[in-house]
């Protein structure tokens, strides 16, 4: 009985609780993830070249000896797409080039995607969500929120004047590459396009520097993948800073690059703290964009390293925006890369991507000082012993900032001032096929045939594309092997051991450059050697720069060289190699 009245007591007390509280506890929605949709075909679709393809994309086609347009270009077929887009939380991306779509799905969504019509194969992203990507340079600026405006007045940003140092480095940024040869010969990146990728391009339209492009209508068209918009002026300023070194021009009139003459398209592919892949997906859709329009050269001064993928997949194929720059290269456009700034990172000091990618041309950054290899460009090879960086250039230059100019550091630099020599190198030989550019490109660098993981092949010269057609002049020998006691000296040759008060950088395999101020050579440290123990299939076990302050420089153990390898050694524009037994 006593039960009994408890049961009812508690009966009761249910029955008066809130009708919400009696509900049941909703389930928790599953997680949806990022995945990559493969089609198998693209039956039905066809293609109007003169249509979908700017006039210059179509004019670069024909130099190139492509077709007017292949599969690759047909668009995705729209029931594919459609049935796609009924199953999933959205699509964020549609490729022509790769026949596929990416788009957000909870693994019963993808499971079910899998068994459509059509569908060749679906993954995940590689699960590696650590960081968002980061621009290349040495230290970003702060990047304001994506939806803020520009700040209505550059000058409260009030950047320090100039110095008289850094205006010498504004002249020799471009100096050492050429920049009066190719003035000179009228070559400024007349009739090319080149494509920026980057963060933002905030100020770039109100920045006296640019006027000059405005004023000629110069950049040809604009894009904001993230946001789905034409205006690119909002974000980071990184964009405006690396076009500057392309075609920014200080009061004085100087040129902080080698293209200003160029017409230019901006895309803003990147945000800090934003969603991860997101970016690689801009990328890729910024490159199809880029090939409808036009571009000769993409400049990327972008990178994906520990934030989202292992050293071990720096190869080529394994990211979005690797397999993308190479589809790009297959289309004629001309992909330049920043190495990226985790020298000095010991938990990454490799390249990252997309500069793995073994025909996309990555840059590496260079002390203005003296010319070597910055302790925090990052090293080479890419995964299997491939060559990187393929060149090198100053990784401090003077840039365009809001509200003024600064010195900047990072091999987000180094890479438009390579691109910009790429764009009058090609303005020269304007029917070279991309890929014979690439190669000949990395011939010009003033090491060539010497090249390591820190420099490459070095400085790109201008004089290397003036000589095309003339007859290769061997250089005279600098140095001589000599074997004795188990080991190989290397001797400096009395006549090449003689430096001037007055030393170009690199003697002799560097631009003639002079004091725009003063018309007399510039002071320069003397030519270091270059040297280097390769294994017997080629890769490099060993190298260093050494300053040459006598004539017997370097002595190396026989032994300490790999069975069947080398010793190589460079000095002031001669490279010879000791063979081991």
């Amino acid at each position: 009985m006593r039960f009994r009245k408890h049961l009812i007591l508690w009966l009761g007390l249910l029955a008066a609780l809130p009708a919400a509280a009696q509900r049941p506890v909703p389930t928790v929605a599953a997680p949806a993830a990022r995945y990559w949709v493969a089609f198998r075909d693209k039956a039905g679709q066809t293609l109007q070249p003169a249509t979908y393809f700017d006039p210059a994309a179509q004019a670069r086609r024909r130099r190139q000896h492509l077709p007017a347009a292949d599969s690759t270009d047909f668009p995705v077929r729209p029931d594919y797409l459609a049935r796609v887009r009924a199953l999933t939380d959205s699509v964020t991306l549609v490729s022509r080039w790769f026949n596929a779509v990416a788009c957000r799905a909870t693994a019963a969504q993808a499971a079910h995607i899998r068994q459509l019509p059509g569908v060749r194969s679906v993954e995940a992203w590689p699960e590696r969500p650590l960081l968002p990507a980061r621009i290349q340079r040495r230290q970003p600026a702060a990047v304001p929120p994506a939806d803020l405006p520009a700040p209505l007045s550059p000058a409260s940003l009030s950047p320090a004047p100039l110095s008289p140092a850094d205006l010498a480095l504004a002249r020799r940024q471009t100096a050492v590459l050429g920049a009066a040869g190719f003035r000179q010969a009228g070559q400024q990146g007349q009739g090319l396009r080149i494509a920026v990728f980057d963060v933002g391009f905030r100020a770039t339209d109100t920045h006296p520097a640019f006027a000059h492009l405005y004023r000629r209508r110069a950049i040809a068209t604009t894009y904001d993948f993230l946001r789905r918009t034409p205006d690119v002026y909002r974000g980071g300023s990184h964009g405006t800073e690396v076009l500057s070194c392309l075609a920014g021009q200080l009061p004085d009139s100087t040129f902080l690059g080698l293209a200003p003459a160029a017409e230019f398209l901006l895309a803003r592919t990147e945000q800090q703290g934003s969603e991860r892949y997101a970016e690689e997906e801009a990328w890729l859709a910024a490159a199809e964009w880029a090939d409808r329009n036009g571009a000769d050269i993409i400049n990327s001064s972008l990178g994906y390293t520990d934030r989202r993928y292992f050293p071990e997949q720096m190869n080529g194929r394994t990211s979005l925006v690797a397999r993308a720059a190479a589809m790009a290269v297959r289309k004629g456009i001309l992909v330049v890369n920043a190495a990226g700034n985790a020298g000095d990172d010991p938990s990454w000091r490799t390249i990252g991507t997309p500069a793995d990618a073994d025909s996309v041309l990555t840059v590496g950054g260079l002390d203005p000082d003296t010319f070597l290899h910055l302790p925090f460009s990052s090293y080479g090879p890419a995964m299997g012993g491939r060559l990187k960086p393929n060149v090198a250039a100053f990784g401090v230059a003077i840039t365009a900032v809001p509200g003024g100019f600064e010195r900047v550091e990072g091999t987000s630099f180094a890479s438009p001032l390579v691109a910009g020599f790429a764009a009058c190198a090609w303005q020269q030989q304007r029917e070279l096929p991309v890929m014979a550019l690439f190669t000949r490109l990395q011939q010009a660098g003033q090491l060539y045939p010497y090249f390591d993981y820190a420099h490459g092949y070095g400085l790109p010269r201008a004089a290397a594309f003036r000589a095309a057609g003339q007859p290769a002049v061997l250089p005279d020998s600098t140095f001589d092997f000599m074997v004795a006691d188990s080991a190989v000296s290397v001797i400096i040759r009395p006549e090449a051991a003689v430096v001037p008060a007055y030393s170009l950088p690199l003697q002799a395999t560097v631009e003639p450059m002079t004091d725009a101020l003063t018309a007399e050579p510039t002071a320069t440290p003397p030519a270091p050697l270059y040297w280097q123990l390769r294994d017997a299939g080629g890769f490099i076990t060993r190298y260093e720069v050494l300053e040459v302050s006598q004539r017997a420089i370097l002595r190396v153990l026989l032994r300490q060289i790999p069975a069947g390898g080398m010793l190589r050694v460079h000095y002031r524009g001669y490279t010879a190699s000791f063979n081991a037994l």
